[in-house]
């Protein structure tokens, strides 16, 4: 059986720049794609914690250190510089592969730096 799960969150990253005319695409602090291990050119979600938008498009590497997520193309109308995002890659795993499973989690700052991560939400008291 093959399961599709969770594999890398950007968790509440702010959107620094929005591009309608630019050709599509999400650009991402080479940093935070490094340490999500979410790869140039792979398909991407992202929940748009401020206005509730939810799209899929794919990733591709902004300058190193720079803090930058860009929403590009037609994306642009769905997010704002400001706006705060959760940005989630899903792969596929079979039996084997789920018994060492764990999604990389990263966590950042007003100015999108990491300062957590984790593999495994850390379960809530009700």
């Amino acid at each position: 059986m093959q399961r599709t799960m969770l594999q890398a969150k950007l968790h509440r990253v702010r959107v620094t720049h929005s591009e309608l005319h630019y050709e599509g695409s999400c650009a991402i602090d080479d940093n935070l794609l490094d340490a999500s291990g979410i790869r140039e050119y792979q398909q991407i979600d992202i929940y748009n914690v401020t206005n509730g938008e939810r799209f899929t498009t794919y990733a591709i590497r902004a300058q190193r250190g720079s803090g930058v997520i860009s929403v590009n193309g037609a994306a642009a109308h769905k997010a704002n510089p400001g706006d705060i995002l959760i940005i989630a890659a899903y792969a596929t795993y079979n039996e084997l592969e789920l018994q060492k499973y764990h999604p990389e989690l990263v966590y950042v700052d007003e100015q999108n730096r990491i300062v957590n991560k984790r593999g495994h939400i850390p379960v809530q008291a009700a």
